[in-house]
C-alpha cells in the first residue's frame, strides 16, 4: 500500500459521525463526554484533509480543538460573542458553527476564509486578519453591550504572542478598570510563528510552573482576575474552567496551557515549520514542492549574513515573522547578536531602529507591507522626522500572490512615498534589490523603504547603478518618442511588454523608463520628454489614490499631454485572483495598448 494510497483510505474510512451532525453550538452541548473526545478526533482529521490538500494555519488549530469544543460547549454563541486573536485558530470554531462541510467536502474548500468573517457566519464578530487585536475588540464589544442594555457574555481568545502586540496590552491594561462581564482566554502553547520574544514570557513561564500561583502575575498586575489551567487540551478540565467563569460580573483571564499541532508529531516537534502548512504528505510531512528556484528570502538572508559577518555595526530586525525572509532558525543563528526579533511589535521595531541608527548602527528592519500599515506614525515621527538612516525591506507589497483582503500590501506605496524625507525604492529584478539595500544599508543621510520585487526573481536586462544618491532620477531603459512607460518595480515587466507591443503597431519605438524611485519625481526627464512625447503610461503595484502615477499625473497636468495610470482602485480585494484584479483595472498588456492607441 502506497502512502497516498494509505492517506486515501483513512479519509474514507473517516465518516465523521458527530461532525457531519453538528448544525451549530446547540449540538455540541448535547454530546457526553466520550462524544466530545471523538468530536475532537473528527475534527483533526477534517483539520488533516484540507491542510493536506490546500493548505492552511496548522499548528494553532490543532492545539485549539479542545479549547473550542469546551468554549461552544459552555458559551451560548453568538449571543455569547467569541473574539478570536487573529483567527489562526479558528478553524475548529467553523466546524462548529455550521462550517464543518469546508473542511470534510473537498468541493466546499472555497466556502469559507482563512479567519472569522461576519458574512460567513453570525458567530464570527470581526473580520481581522492582523493580530493582538481581540481584546480591544472586545472591550468595545462590552461596552456596547452595557450601554445598549443587552445581556450575554464577551470573550476574547487570544494566543501568547500576540501579547506582545501594544494593541493588546493597551487593551488588557483599559480591560483592568472595567467593572462588567469580560472574559479573556489566553492560549499559550508557548510560541508566536517563530520562537517568542519579550520579557513578559518569562513572567508567562513562572506562571505555567508554578500552576498559577506564583507571586509575579502580568495580568493581575493589570487589575484582572486570573486563574490558570495546565490541562489545555483536556475538554473536561477546559469545561469545568469555563463554567466557572461564565456570566462572571468583572473582567477575569483564563489563562489555558496548551500544545501547538497536537496530534501530529511533526508539528508538535517543529512548532515554527507548522504554524503554516502548504499542502503536504500526512505520512511523511514532506510539503509539496513548487519548484526549486531562487526567492527573495533566500537572497535577502544570504545577503544578510554575508553583511554581517563583514559588519558587525549591521542590526537585522523583524517582527516575528523572520521566514518571511529567509531567516530560518540556521541563519538566525549565524546573525547572533546581530538579529533581533521584537516579537509581535512592529511600531517598537521602527522606532528601535531610529535609536540604532542614531547612535552609528546600521540597522534593517524587514516584514511583509501589509503589517507596516501599523507603523505609519513611527516612520513618520520617529524614523522622518529624525532623518534616521533606517532600512524598511518590505515583502508582499503587491497584488501578486494575493487572497484575503486582510493581507494585501498594496496600500504600502500610498502611505509611506507621501511621507515627508522617506525614499521608497522600487527594484525591478534581483540585481537591482540588492544593488540598492547595499547603497541603503551604507549611506548615513536618509531612511529608506525597499519594496522587494513580487513577479519572480528576474535577472536585470538593462545596467543596474550601485548608487543612489542622486535621488529622484529615473532610468532610461529604451529611448524613443510619442509614448514614453514608466513602469515601476514589479510592474516593470508589464511596462516592457506594453512598450514592445506599442512600438511593434505604431512602427515607432516607444520609451521605457524604470523610475526606481516611487517617491519621487524626475522633473527634469519629463520636462525633456515633453518635447517629443504625447502620452504617457504609469503603471505601479498599488492604489492609485497618493499613488506614483498620480504624482507624475499632476506635474504634466498643465500641458497638452495625456497621461494613463495604471494601478488599482481603491478598495478591498477580497478572495479574488491577482490576475482578475490585473484585468478588472486594465493592468494587462493588450488593455494597456488599446488604451494608448485610442489616445494616440
Amino acid at each position: 500500500m502506497t502512502l497516498i494510497t494509505g492517506q486515501i483510505e483513512r479519509m474514507v474510512k473517516m465518516e465523521y459521525k458527530i461532525l457531519n451532525n453538528i448544525k451549530g453550538p446547540e449540538d455540541v452541548k448535547k454530546l457526553s463526554g466520550e462524544q466530545l473526545t471523538d468530536l475532537a478526533a473528527e475534527i483533526r482529521e477534517a483539520l488533516f484533509n484540507r491542510t493536506t490538500k490546500i493548505g492552511g494555519h496548522f499548528g494553532p488549530n490543532f492545539g485549539a480543538v479542545e479549547l473550542t469544543i469546551a468554549l461552544h460547549y459552555v458559551f451560548e454563541s453568538p449571543k455569547d460573542q467569541f473574539v478570536f486573536d487573529v483567527a489562526h485558530q479558528t478553524y475548529p470554531h467553523k466546524m462548529l458553527t455550521g462550517r464543518a462541510s469546508a473542511y470534510i467536502d473537498d468541493a466546499h474548500f472555497g466556502d469559507v476564509c482563512g479567519f472569522t468573517h461576519p458574512k460567513e457566519s453570525e458567530h464570527d464578530m470581526f473580520y481581522i486578519g492582523h493580530t493582538s487585536t481581540s481584546v480591544s475588540l472586545a472591550t468595545g464589544l462590552a461596552k456596547g453591550r452595557d450601554v445598549s442594555g443587552k445581556k450575554g457574555n464577551v470573550v476574547a481568545i487570544i494566543g501568547d504572542g500576540s501579547l506582545s502586540g501594544g494593541e493588546a496590552l493597551e487593551g488588557l491594561d483599559y480591560a483592568g478598570e472595567m467593572n462588567t462581564n469580560l472574559i479573556i482566554v489566553v492560549n499559550d502553547n508557548e510560541q508566536s510563528i517563530a520562537e517568542n520574544h519579550g520579557g513578559l514570557y518569562k513572567n508567562l513561564e513562572q506562571l505555567r510552573k508554578s500552576g498559577g500561583k506564583c507571586e509575579l502575575n502580568l495580568f493581575k498586575a493589570m487589575g484582572l482576575d486570573y486563574r490558570y489551567v495546565e490541562e489545555g487540551n483536556n475538554v473536561e478540565t477546559l469545561i469545568k474552567a469555563f463554567s466557572e467563569v461564565k456570566d462572571i460580573d468583572h473582567p477575569t483571564v483564563v489563562h489555558v496551557h496548551t500544545q501547538k499541532g497536537k496530534g501530529y508529531a511533526p508539528a508538535e516537534k517543529d512548532k515554527e515549520e507548522w504554524h503554516y502548512a502548504i499542502p503536504f504528505n500526512r505520512e511523511t510531512g514532506e510539503k509539496v514542492s513548487f519548484g526549486d528556484g531562487e526567492s527573495y528570502g533566500d537572497i535577502f538572508a544570504s545577503y544578510m549574513l554575508d553583511k554581517i559577518e563583514k559588519d558587525k555595526s549591521v542590526v537585522c530586525m523583524t517582527a516575528a515573522i523572520p521566514g518571511v525572509a529567509g531567516l530560518y532558525p540556521d541563519v538566525r543563528a549565524r546573525m547572533g547578536e546581530n538579529y533581533v526579533d521584537v516579537g509581535i511589535a512592529e511600531e517598537h521595531a521602527v522606532a528601535m531602529s531610529s535609536g540604532i541608527a542614531k547612535n552609528g548602527g546600521k540597522p534593517v528592519f524587514v516584514t511583509n507591507a501589509t503589517f507596516a500599515q501599523r507603523v505609519y506614525d513611527q516612520v513618520t515621527q520617529d524614523v522622518g522626522l529624525n532623518s534616521s538612516a533606517a532600512t524598511i525591506v518590505l515583502f508582499s507589497s503587491s497584488i501578486f500572490g494575493m487572497g484575503d483582503a486582510t493581507h494585501i500590501g498594496i496600500s504600502a506605496m500610498g502611505m509611506f512615498t507621501n511621507i515627508p524625507g522617506i525614499v521608497y525604492l522600487s527594484p525591478t529584478n534581483r540585481e537591482e534589490f540588492m544593488a540598492m539595500l547595499d547603497y541603503s544599508i551604507e549611506q548615513n543621510d536618509h531612511p529608506t523603504i525597499i519594496a522587494v520585487p513580487c513577479d519572480g526573481v528576474n535577472p536585470a536586462k538593462y545596467e543596474v547603478a550601485k548608487d543612489y544618491s542622486d535621488i529622484g532620477k529615473y532610468q532610461v531603459c529604451e529611448k524613443g518618442s510619442k509614448v514614453a512607460v514608466l513602469a515601476l518595480g514589479d510592474f516593470f515587466n508589464i511596462g516592457s511588454e506594453v512598450a514592445s507591443k506599442i512600438s511593434e503597431k505604431s512602427g515607432e519605438k516607444t520609451t521605457l523608463i524604470n523610475p526606481r524611485y516611487a517617491s519621487c519625481v524626475d522633473t527634469a526627464l519629463l520636462d525633456e520628454l515633453c518635447k517629443d512625447h504625447d502620452v504617457f503610461v504609469t503603471l505601479e503595484d498599488g492604489i492609485l489614490e497618493g499613488g506614483f502615477g498620480q504624482k507624475i499625473a499632476s506635474y504634466l497636468g498643465g500641458r497638452d499631454k495625456k497621461v494613463l495610470n495604471y494601478g488599482f482602485e481603491k478598495r478591498f480585494y477580497d478572495g479574488i485572483s491577482s490576475q482578475k484584479v490585473l484585468e478588472m483595472n486594465r493592468v494587462t498588456p493588450e488593455l494597456i495598448c488599446e488604451d494608448v492607441a485610442k489616445a494616440l
